[in-house]
């Protein structure tokens, strides 16, 4: 096997010396390996969405919900605004939602 371009070895020196992005990598994608937060996400993709909206775009309980937005904003995947009474949720990282876009684009498409 040939060796790899001088090009592709400083890069991936580089990622393996930023301790900190692979430590919020891997734990963002662990984050998101569970089915119905990964459903979550790609309803969110790249939209704004309350609560209720997200319950019934799932189809699940409010309280299962709630239980994994919060799993989702703990690691700082997701973002909130409140509104009076509702809360607003979104993609926070925008990392995370290029990788959402692409496992869209993967698993998702026709």
């Amino acid at each position: 096997m040939p060796p790899l371009p001088k090009m592709v070895t400083e890069m991936a020196n580089t990622l393996i010396d930023k301790d900190e992005d692979i430590l919020q990598a891997s734990l963002a994608m662990k984050a998101i390996a569970h089915p119905l937060r990964l459903k979550i996400l790609c309803v969110l993709a790249d939209n704004e969405l309350s609560v209720q909206d997200i319950v019934d775009s799932v189809g699940t309980s409010q309280s299962n919900i709630s239980q994994h937005l919060a799993i989702l904003r703990d690691k700082e995947i997701l973002a909130t605004r409140k509104d009076a009474n509702r809360v607003y949720y979104r993609i926070g990282d925008q990392r995370t939602l290029k990788l959402v876009g692409m496992m869209r684009d993967v698993f998702c498409s026709i």
